[in-house]
């Protein structure tokens, strides 16, 4: 699902942060990037989004070098890529059901279909009571559930959670983690990039390990493992 091939990052003031990276996530994983600060897991994402072009390298998802696309294709790549941020980046003035009803729409998406698939995902994440509440109104669990509801509303085949738990308490962290491992056995290939340690050893999932732009350790069924 996704293939990086030799990647490099390097900015005009000659820092690096991404060097020689190579990873393959394949159809079905659930994968942790994990990493201090200044280890290159944001620019992967963006890397991934495009919305930063690389210095050299390959990056492949599904099967696709995306470091080839034309401008106009790039919204294709991303709405195969449902992206869950830390900070929710919800409509403020939209309600919980509209925040998923306009990723839909944006796709030029049927009004039947929206109106059958929506309370569908809110369902899925436990917001049918809450459908018709602005963000402001919720608390921040409910708005990463509402935010995984739009990432999902496409039915992307990647799920990819930046920090998805990085604002919340303990006990809402793994209300969200449950639901993206419940996302995983449907059959969405999950990558989620978090400082969580104790989630992250407690879930014994593959972890791939940054440090200064380069992997350090990719270890199936592994644990946080990185030490500054």
């Amino acid at each position: 699902m996704i293939r990086l091939e030799n990647v490099t990052k390097a900015y005009p003031n000659g820092v690096k942060a991404l060097d020689d990276v190579s990873i393959t996530i394949e159809k079905g994983e659930f994968v942790f990037i994990v990493g201090g600060s200044g280890s290159g897991k944001t620019s992967i994402i963006k890397s991934l989004m495009r919305e930063i072009t690389i210095s050299s390298g390959r990056i492949y998802v599904e099967g696709v070098d995306i470091t080839k696309l034309s401008n106009r294709k790039i919204p294709k790549l991303r709405r195969n890529l449902g992206v869950v941020f830390q900070d929710f980046r919800l409509l403020q003035n939209l309600s919980v059901y509209q925040n998923v009803a306009f990723a839909l729409r944006v796709t030029e998406t049927p009004s039947r279909i929206i109106r059958k698939t929506v309370p569908t995902l809110l369902s899925m994440v436990g917001l049918t009571h809450k459908a018709k509440m602005k963000p402001y109104q919720l608390s921040g669990g409910e708005q990463q559930r509402t935010a995984l509801a739009r990432a999902l509303a496409n039915n992307p085949p990647i799920l990819i959670a930046d920090e998805p738990t990085g604002n919340l308490d303990p006990k809402i962290s793994w209300e969200i983690m449950r639901l993206l491992l419940d996302i995983n056995m449907r059959g969405t290939t999950v990558v989620v990039v978090t400082h969580d340690r104790e989630i992250v050893d407690a879930m014994k999932k593959r972890v791939i390990t940054l440090k200064h732009g380069r992997v350090i350790k990719d270890i199936q069924r592994g644990d946080y493992g990185y030490e500054n």
